[in-house]
């Protein structure tokens, strides 16, 4: 008979199997990360060859991630709307009435049901790949974003007006972070080679190695610098020419664009990229009216998908182009002539559609959508330019090119990003100027009216202090706890003024912090006061400096910085909690701003890749 081992010989003999044992009993998958074997973790580590071979192999993944995505969503289309082959959803000439108003409604359905019993699984949400680099220095967890990825594909495949590219980032990152933890990464490696898993997720989405590339320096990364540039540019490669092998499907526009814009043609591309962007903003706040309208309808949040889908689904009914991201109708109607009140109804519609899908609770991005309402709108500013008859010869595929890039930048960011998106797809370097132009006056107008961008916005409304992915995190890292000195005596307030003379010379210390009968903080006094005071007139209790002023260990450096100069202190105790005020520490000014400052220079050497 088997000797039965206790648990402590089985983690004594055993510490790895007990490790496992333990995170499968959390339930914490996450915290079991495999690593690679050591001398092959020290050579990618040691040698910048290994970080390029990572981004390739990130690539691959967020390749193969990309045509299942898109193979799945698909099938389903095909098979929900009854869709003949080859036909995309948003690019049908119509679908059956039954299908346009149930497979959005019964889709939403399920995915309330499924985000219901969710929650009581998991309670976190899912990390989006600019938070992870921003404030987790690159660290996201695969099966957060594997459940994202199903929530995309459910709400994209049963036709919500939302695009599958949030998916795609998400996973792509989330597979180059899983990468660079099994190798043990650095910090600045681990977030470049997640900014490798988002360009080769979008570089295969729109088979365009630039686009993806730039998206990733711009939006996740937060920065460009010639260290990042192959790892980068490589990964989207390999993700295009997996995406290739697996899922062939043609990319670009096929349109007919002008050879030369002339200097008057930009008159109308500027104002448009204004007009766009101020759009855009619309967009962004239509989308959180909405969600805080079906907050305050009471209706039960499992309940809003199916509500949201049953109006999207009704819309439907009008045009097939404002179900689904709107792949196909963006690629078939770029270069088609619109009518003032078509224009006007498809960008008033698909634009309804997206704030309803987003605020009732389908998941999806506003990449894909912003680019196609952002042609329609376009297309809508041609059709008043032709009514108008101002006398341009501005033709309306340029001002939908135009549109499409400038509400894109508003919306997501990366003007660079959306300009060479333009290039990629049109392969017209004049009308790439032109986009360049509008984009770049559409980011600036954006800055100064509104101040984020759609991913940013979802951060404030969260409370969270983000801008862009440049990484912040190091700021609540560095925190008073792991600033301030542990060895500092307290003195308990009752100590008579000779005895406290006698243990605190003049020259002594500089500051004494002192504590009450229970162990509590009381408060600070300076030796050179008590020395000056008459023994018999005072007692400590009446020096005592900023007795309500103190630091707890988890504050930030910035946290402590502001406390410094609201009591107008150089020095702070740091206590363990408000209630208990347990002194475990004292941090001053001097030092924590030496710090800070430190871990700045550290962190522009690394954006200029001095290190």
């Amino acid at each position: 008979m088997a000797r039965k081992m206790d648990a402590g010989a089985l983690k004594a003999r055993a510490p790895k199997l007990a490790r496992w044992l333990h995170a499968w009993r959390r339930r914490k998958l996450g915290a079991a990360v495999l690593h690679a074997p050591q001398r092959l973790r020290a050579l990618v580590r040691g040698d910048e060859l290994g970080m390029v071979l990572l981004a390739a192999a990130t690539g691959v993944l967020a390749g193969t991630m990309v045509a299942a995505m898109n193979l799945i969503t698909q099938t389903a289309h095909a098979g929900l709307f009854r869709l003949d082959v080859g036909v995309r959803l948003s690019a049908a000439t119509s679908v059956p009435a039954l299908s346009s108003l149930l497979v959005p409604t019964l889709g939403g359905l399920l995915l309330g049901l499924a985000g219901l019993g969710l929650a009581r699984v998991t309670a976190r949400p899912a990390v989006d790949p600019i938070e992870a680099n921003a404030l987790y220095g690159g660290v996201m967890s695969v099966r957060d974003s594997l459940l994202v990825v199903a929530q995309t594909i459910l709400s994209n495949g049963c036709g919500a007006s939302l695009g599958l590219e949030a998916g795609y980032t998400q996973i792509g990152a989330a597979l180059g972070s899983r990468l660079g933890r099994s190798f043990r990464l650095r910090r600045a490696d681990l977030r470049v080679l997640l900014g490798c898993g988002a360009a080769g997720a979008i570089g295969a989405a729109f088979n365009a190695p630039l686009t993806g590339a730039f998206y990733a320096f711009e939006l996740v990364i937060g920065t460009y610098t010639l260290a990042t540039l192959a790892p980068v540019m490589l990964a989207s490669i390999c993700a295009i020419a997996t995406n290739h092998l697996l899922f062939a499907e043609p990319a670009g526009f096929a349109v007919q664009v002008p050879s030369a814009i002339t200097a008057l043609d930009y008159i109308p591309i500027l104002a448009l990229g204004v007009l766009a962007s101020l759009f855009g903003v619309a967009l962004m706040r239509g989308v959180t009216l909405v969600e805080q309208a079906f907050r305050r309808s009471g209706v039960p949040a499992w309940l809003r998908p199916m509500m949201g889908g049953a109006v999207v689904g009704v819309l439907g009914l009008v045009t097939p182009a404002v179900l689904s991201s709107g792949h196909g109708a963006l690629r078939v109607q770029l270069d088609m002539p619109f009518t003032l009140s078509w224009a006007a109804l498809l960008v008033v519609l698909k634009s309804l559609a997206t704030a309803i899908s987003i605020g009732s609770g389908f998941r999806g991005g506003l990449f894909f959508a912003s680019l196609f309402i952002g042609a329609l709108f376009g297309k809508f500013f041609a059709a008043v330019l032709a009514v108008a008859s101002v006398g341009t010869a501005l033709p309306d595929v340029v001002c939908a090119v135009v549109g499409m890039s400038s509400l894109a930048v508003a919306v997501v960011g990366g003007p660079l990003t959306m300009s060479l998106l333009a290039l990629e797809s049109t392969g017209s370097l004049p009308l790439t100027i032109a986009v360049l132009a509008a984009s770049v006056l559409s980011s600036l107008t954006v800055r100064r009216t509104f101040g984020y961008s759609f991913a940013t916005w979802r951060f404030h409304l969260r409370g969270e202090a983000i801008r862009s992915a440049v990484d912040i995190g190091w700021v609540r890292n560095l925190t008073a706890g792991r600033m301030m000195r542990k060895d500092i005596r307290t003195v308990p307030v009752e100590m008579d003024m000779t005895s406290f003379r006698r243990e605190f010379p003049l020259g002594h210390t500089q500051r004494v912090v002192m504590v009450d009968a229970a162990g509590r903080y009381a408060g600070i006094v300076f030796p050179p006061e008590a020395h000056a005071v008459e023994a018999d007139s005072m007692t400590l209790a009446d020096l005592l400096h900023y007795r309500d002023t103190v630091l707890l260990p988890q504050m930030s450096v910035k946290e402590a910085i502001a406390a410094f100069e609201a009591a107008e202190s150089d020095a702070l105790a740091v206590v363990d909690d408000k209630e208990t005020r347990r002194v475990i520490g004292l941090l001053t000014e001097q030092h924590a701003l030496k710090r800070y400052s430190e871990e700045l220079d550290l962190r522009r050497r690394e954006l200029s890749g001095e290190r």
